[in-house]
């Protein structure tokens, strides 16, 4: 069944009322959008907060391979990593989720066994979502049966660029059907989106159809998460939450590798929806380096040195 807000279930009773509905929320101002982002990305914060931020963001990261050269080796090895990210520091926060194929994800579950870091799975055909319905649905299922406690699934962005957006619609509430207890993070990939103003529609259309999570991407395309179409994404939940009282979790995805910019979607996070957000359950970074130079600078900051790279892990 559909799990539209009670105050926007008239938005979603037919096509045309959703292309009513969606068309007519406002217009993203490109320049305004643009120049906040870029000036909340120049905050500076003092050591204390960094070493704050440097732990948040780490514990907020799923920690991801998807590729198809993944192995259970591997696997196992990046469970360990999500455990005890740094060997020779145990304060070093775990991070939120380790996210991996279907396949892999019963090799996950038991890696993870006890730990408290979440499995995350990719499932709807990722990263293209070119399949029939029922093959993306048996994708799912696989994912719930191994145990995953994350689902991540992508949208047809061919049926959202073509207006069809009732579809969209109808596949996502279908797929958090048959997730059960499992999250539900739905991918727009915005580099596909080519508008502000289509981020800002799917964010609702995701949103209105049940998704725990707005991501913005997959990782396998040139443009991925930026500051602006996440502050725009966080501008959404923002505004959903205040309408209906439901709040929805953000996760930016792909081309975050560096503290400083960890640090920067942070800012956005605390800037634009508040300390509500800034928990794991909630925000989530879709990222494998990026653990890597939150290490070395956390290092950095608790010996006076800098480590350097050879002092991590390779994924």
């Amino acid at each position: 069944m559909p799990t539209t807000a009670p105050a926007f279930a008239d938005a979603t009773a037919s096509d045309s009322a959703l292309r009513r509905f969606l068309h007519g929320l406002p217009g993203v101002d490109t320049v305004g959008l643009e120049a906040r982002a870029a000036s909340l990305g120049t905050r500076s914060i003092k050591t204390t907060a960094k070493a704050y931020a440097i732990d948040l963001a780490i514990s907020m990261i799923d920690l991801t391979t998807l590729e198809g050269a993944d192995t259970p080796g591997k696997v196992r090895a990046l469970a360990a990593k999500a455990v005890n990210p740094d060997p020779t520091d145990r304060t070093t926060p775990r991070t939120a989720a380790v996210c991996v194929y279907p396949d892999m994800a019963a090799t996950a579950v038991a890696a993870l066994a006890g730990s408290g870091v979440k499995v995350a799975s990719v499932a709807t055909a990722f990263p293209a979502g070119r399949a029939a319905l029922d093959v993306k649905l048996a994708d799912v299922r696989d994912a719930v049966a191994a145990g995953a406690d994350e689902i991540d699934m992508v949208i047809d962005r061919g049926a959202f660029l073509s207006g069809r957006y009732l579809k969209v619609y109808e596949e996502i509430v279908a797929v958090k059907a048959e997730c059960g207890q499992a999250r539900l993070k739905v991918i727009f990939e915005t580099g596909e989106l080519s508008t502000y103003d289509n981020i800002r529609r799917a964010s609702w259309l995701g949103m209105l159809a049940g998704a725990d999570f707005i991501k913005t991407s997959t990782g396998k395309v040139g443009t991925n998460a930026t500051p602006a179409n996440t502050l725009l994404m966080l501008e959404a939940v923002r505004d959903f939450r205040q309408q209906t009282g439901v709040q929805i979790g953000v996760k930016p995805a792909g081309g975050i590798r560096t503290t400083k910019d960890a640090v920067k979607f942070l800012v956005l996070v605390n800037e634009t929806v508040g300390e509500d957000w800034l928990d794991n359950h909630w925000f989530r970074f879709g990222a494998s380096s990026l653990l890597n130079d939150l290490l070395m600078q956390r290092q950095k900051l608790s010996t006076g040195r800098y480590s350097g790279p050879d002092y991590v892990t390779v994924d």
